[in-house]
């Protein structure tokens, strides 16, 4: 298990972009088969924002996030990125970055980190 960190997050007004990183620390992605983005909005249960299958490089999205959010990765640098634009309020939440050892239809994920909060101000 390589310990993941959450990092970008911050406060933005609406309509505006954040780009958030997770870092494999210590270590590389490689040894997973799915990389994801969930978020935690206050009072509401975690939700998927996006994933990434490592082998095969093609991303899923959330039906709220889709053309707004890109998730991309850079293999020399272990890390993963979440590129938001034309942010919403409804954006607001903790992004957590996570990882599964095998791809799971219902982007089950063993590994989390320890996330990172985002605010979109109206």
């Amino acid at each position: 298990q390589v310990p993941l960190v959450e990092s970008g997050g911050g406060l933005v007004q609406a309509g505006g972009s954040l780009r958030l990183s997770c870092v494999a620390s210590g270590g590389t992605f490689s040894g997973y088969a799915m990389v994801g983005w969930f978020r935690q909005a206050p009072g509401k249960e975690r939700e998927f924002v996006s994933a990434i299958y490592w082998s095969i490089d093609n991303p899923h999205y959330a039906d709220s996030v889709k053309g707004r959010f890109t998730i991309s990765r850079d293999n020399a640098k272990n890390t993963v990125y979440l590129q938001m634009n034309s942010l919403k309020p409804e954006d607001t939440a903790v992004y957590y970055c996570a990882a599964a050892t095998r791809i799971r239809v219902d982007y089950s994920m063993d590994y989390w980190g320890k996330g990172t909060l985002v605010t979109v101000s109206s």
